[in-house]
This record gives C-alpha cells, structure tokens and sequence, in this order.
C-alpha cells in the first residue's frame, strides 16, 4: 500500500497561485487513476481533479481551466498547479487513488485564499 504525503499549501490572495505536492512512498505509475480532493469547512470531501495511466486528465467544473493535474512517475509525486485562486477554494487539500481508499488518507495541505 503506497502512503501520500501533501505539501505546499499556504494563504495566498486571491488570483494568487500555488503549486501543491503529493509524494508517494512507493511507485505510483501502476495506480490506475490518482486525484486531488479538498474539503472545505462543514462541507463534503469532493474530487478536484484526477489523472490516469495513460495522461489522460479530468476536472470539476469549479476548478477546470484554472488547475492543473500532474505526475512524475520517476519521483513517485503528483501535483496540482493551482491558478487564479478564489476565496472559495479554501480547503485542505488531498491526494489519493480514484476512487479513493480509506486507509489512504493523509493530513492533507491547508490552502487559504484571502479577498
């Protein structure tokens, strides 16, 4: 079982940007799909954006043109490259397989967004 770490978030202004980081403990590139989740306060854990073998990407509707999905199969690690933020992006942000496995989960990555 391969175990995630993110990293990399951090308050940022609005139409700010940051780059988030996944790092796996163990090969990633036979892991069918693997995605970015964030959940906000009081609110549902939701998918933002997943990428699997073969390239192919797919994104929610709030965030797609604005964040993109990628991995390094030689570094094990996945990232989010998040741009034109807005407060409501505000979340702790996850990575896992798609769908996700519950003893997956990591502590997450904390992003703010600030008017």
């Amino acid at each position: 079982q391969v175990q995630l770490v993110e990293s990399g978030g951090g308050l940022v202004q609005a139409g700010g940007s940051l780059t988030l980081s996944c790092e796996a403990s163990g090969s990633i590139a036979g892991i069918r799909a693997i995605g970015w989740y964030r959940q906000a306060p009081e609110q549902q854990r939701e998918l933002v954006a997943s990428i699997f073998i073969g390239g192919w990407k797919k994104y929610a509707d709030s965030v797609s043109g604005r964040f993109t999905i990628s991995k390094d199969d030689a570094y094990n690690s996945v990232y989010l490259q998040m741009n034109s933020l807005k407060p409501e992006d505000t979340a702790v942000y996850y990575c896992n397989e798609v769908p996700a496995r519950d003893d997956s989960w990591g502590q997450g990555t904390q992003v703010t967004v600030s008017y």
